[in-house]
């Protein structure tokens, strides 16, 4: 399983926060987003595609999932849609990650079963409040 390391151990305060699973091919932006989300409180795992994405959220059952669409091996759709038939997903928050900004993009991740869609490049502010709107509040 292709997990982002742990090289920093994360703030006391998002030991215990709320979990969010990122599932993005991009390294570079995987450690972006582990620095943002453990700075204000969150736990963070990190997947470089669909299947392993799907392995460590079966494994440890995360919060809130944002999830790339295009991804190597499993595609976004394909893995929200796998997850989404599992019981124990029906309520986790997913939220759509993507380069792809177009209208059918979008209609595509929700009939996939995500809960949010976001385009890249988003801000930080347009990321958190997607966050305080889908997931438990951190510490």
């Amino acid at each position: 399983m292709n997990t982002t390391p742990d090289t920093v151990a994360p703030p006391a305060s998002a030991q215990d926060g709320p979990c969010i699973l990122a599932v993005e091919d991009n390294e570079e932006m995987r450690e972006f987003l582990q620095r943002i989300l453990e700075r204000r409180g969150y736990r963070f795992l990190g997947a470089s595609d669909g299947v392993d994405g799907m392995e460590l959220a079966t494994e440890r059952r995360p919060d809130l999932i944002l999830m790339d669409l295009a991804l190597p091996t499993l595609d976004g759709y394909e893995a929200t849609r796998l997850l989404r038939a599992k019981p124990e997903f029906a309520a986790t928050p997913i939220i759509a990650v993507t380069a792809h900004a177009r209208a059918i993009d979008q209609a595509r991740a929700l009939e996939a079963g995500c809960n949010a869609y976001i385009s890249k490049p988003y801000s930080i502010h347009d990321l958190f409040a997607l966050l305080d709107q889908f997931a438990p509040a951190a510490q």
